[in-house]
């Protein structure tokens, strides 16, 4: 047993401590596996139930924005009211939210179903990341990157118990959402009759005004920014709409305070926005960008994703030694040129060299988050569950509404400029202006495609894959940025002596490892 045991948490046994990290690891798997399912049943639910691609596109939206939702409203009281109330209004969420799915009888059920099982995930999220840097004080950014392994954990059972439950027509979709219940059943009885711990800021007896002066006016506008502003669009309000309310409520929330935010907080927020890009964009648009190289393979595209993730998974597990080695900043700096290099490499890969290039990219983006999370735990304490959890909902919200949107920019860019360039004619015929948040873009239009003669639609097509995957190179700019923010952080914690964690009233202490 490690020395720092006994002061981890006053009032936590390691009985306490085991049982409660593992219950916290598999509600973030159950949220993983909850987002893998649904992007398989969601084609199931339009043929049973007549849905529009419309509605499609809700119900998809709809398990994003009320997640994210979800991770702001808990945290401004997680601290306050006890994380086991919270934990388990996401557990009651989530097995309510699945019975309601698998009772439904048309769109208007599976909306209030999907509704309630992302206001759970959001709810289980905000609670686990600080539920463990809670109990494992010392060793915050470690404990944080083998809790985040839940999250390819549960996207790699999620969705390969869904595809083999699916195989060959396979049963019907409600198995695929029943056996969710399964890890959502066992993180409840894993924190059935153990004592939650409090938060350092709470124990150090830091008033919850100070821990909103940490995220201050500009924090909270990040984060409500693009939250507002999906609400506005799916309301079909202009979007300086939601820029105006998310100020409106900053300010406010600015009179309040007094604090625009610690200024280096408020750049861990800003380099949140390319690292969740990276990570969770590119994952959304891999699948479909190596389709081509893979089915040359005669293999399935999806295994790009479910290797990469493999990987994440176990790099995640062994985070201990690196972390030790480099420092968390030595960690995201060495990330960053990893995922550069696989990005590039991917941009170019053929062949058995794809397995190369997803290896590098794997490693390299394996450590961004939950390092990050890490980072913030460890450098603002004071702020507790809502400066921890601004840098997952701005990450989150950042890569939905505009992270995977002009990734998909650059790939119609790609597809456009390659097009016009050894096809004119071509171009002319199939490609039209089309609007989006970003503004007016020249991009192929596939209605006019289907006008187009089989030879010209295999032309196009093979040279949308070829340009598509090409413009993984121009996504490599995203960690290339990041690299630049945590050089400077790097150099500027060594003139201070290097980088340290931040203690409060109270000792910071690890614990064992869970067993």
């Amino acid at each position: 047993m490690s020395s720092h045991a006994s002061t981890d948490s006053p009032g936590i046994s390691n009985s306490d401590r085991r049982a409660l990290f593992w219950a916290c690891f598999t509600a973030i798997a159950a949220t993983a596996a909850v987002f893998a399912v649904r992007g398989q049943v969601i084609g199931d639910w339009a043929r049973e139930f007549g849905l529009t691609e419309t509605q499609k596109g809700e119900l998809l939206g709809v398990g994003l924005w009320p997640f994210a939702a979800s991770i702001v409203g808990v945290s401004l009281v997680a601290d306050r009211i006890g994380y086991g109330r919270c934990m388990f209004f996401a557990f009651v969420c989530h097995v309510a939210s699945t019975i309601m799915l698998l009772c439904a009888k048309g769109y208007w059920g599976l909306y209030a179903g999907t509704f309630l099982v992302s206001i759970g995930s959001g709810a289980a999220q905000a609670i686990a990341d600080p539920v463990v840097a809670s109990m494992y004080r010392h060793n915050k950014t470690t404990w944080l990157n083998i809790l985040h392994a839940s999250w390819p954990a549960g996207m790699v059972a999620g969705g390969i118990a869904g595809i083999a439950l699916g195989v060959g027509g396979g049963l019907d979709w409600r198995w695929r959402i029943g056996m969710l219940l399964v890890p959502m059943l066992l993180y409840g009885v894993l924190m059935l009759g153990h004592r939650f711990p409090v938060h350092e800021r709470i124990e150090a007896g830091v008033s919850d005004k100070d821990m909103f002066r940490e995220t201050g006016a500009i924090g909270l506008f990040l984060v409500l920014v693009f939250l507002f502003g999906e609400f506005g669009r799916l309301l079909g309000l202009p979007w300086f709409a939601g820029v105006l309310a998310a100020a409106v409520c900053a300010g406010a929330f600015g009179i309040f305070t007094r604090s625009l935010g610690q200024p280096m907080f408020l750049f861990l927020l800003v380099l949140m926005i390319p690292l969740a890009t990276t990570e969770l964009g590119t994952d959304s648009w891999i699948t479909s960008l190596m389709e081509g190289p893979m089915k040359a393979m005669s293999l399935n595209a999806g295994w790009v994703l479910i290797y990469t993730s493999l990987i994440m998974m176990i790099l995640r597990f062994s985070a201990a030694p690196v972390v030790k080695l480099l420092t968390p900043l030595g960690v995201l700096i060495a990330s960053c040129v990893l995922a550069s290099a696989g990005l590039l490499a991917l941009s170019r890969a053929t062949g058995l060299t794809i397995l190369a290039a997803a290896t590098l990219y794997g490693v390299g983006k394996t450590y961004f988050w939950p390092t990050m999370l890490g980072i913030v735990a460890e450098r603002f304490p004071k702020g507790g569950a809502l400066s921890l959890n601004a840098v997952s909902a701005v990450g989150m919200m950042s890569v939905g509404v505009l992270g995977t949107v002009f990734l998909g920019s650059i790939q119609d860019h790609a597809v456009e400029s390659r097009l016009h360039a050894e096809n004119p004619a071509l171009h002319r015929q199939v490609v039209a202006t089309k609007s989006s948040v970003m503004g007016t873009y020249q991009a192929v239009d596939p209605d006019r495609v289907k006008a187009l003669s089989e030879t010209d639609q295999a032309a196009l097509h093979k040279l949308t894959g070829d340009a598509s995957k090409g413009a993984l190179a121009t996504t490599a700019i995203f960690p290339a940025m990041m690299l630049v923010g945590y050089l400077g952080l790097f150099f500027i914690f060594r003139t201070r002596g290097g980088y340290r964690a931040v203690a409060l009233n109270n000792p910071a202490a690890g614990g064992p490892p869970p067993n």
